[in-house]
């Protein structure tokens, strides 16, 4: 089972992180995702697989002043 932002999560195998943040309500524009230790570049998200054991984290951009 995938671990995204530190939730185990049954439903996101097999599914690229293009879908998975899709269907999630993420922008993809103000999201950084990093993939066991590494920054998945954005060109990837819809070739990427997620798989059982990945551990990943989404971070969200957020402006202030």
């Amino acid at each position: 089972m995938a671990k995204i932002n530190g939730k185990e999560v049954s439903e996101a195998k097999g599914k690229t992180v293009g879908r998975y943040i899709e269907e999630n309500g993420y922008k993809k524009t103000y999201i950084a995702v990093e993939i066991n230790g590494a920054i998945l570049p954005k060109a990837e998200y819809e070739s990427r697989i997620i798989n059982d054991e990945d551990i990943i984290e989404i971070v969200n951009f957020v402006g202030g002043g």
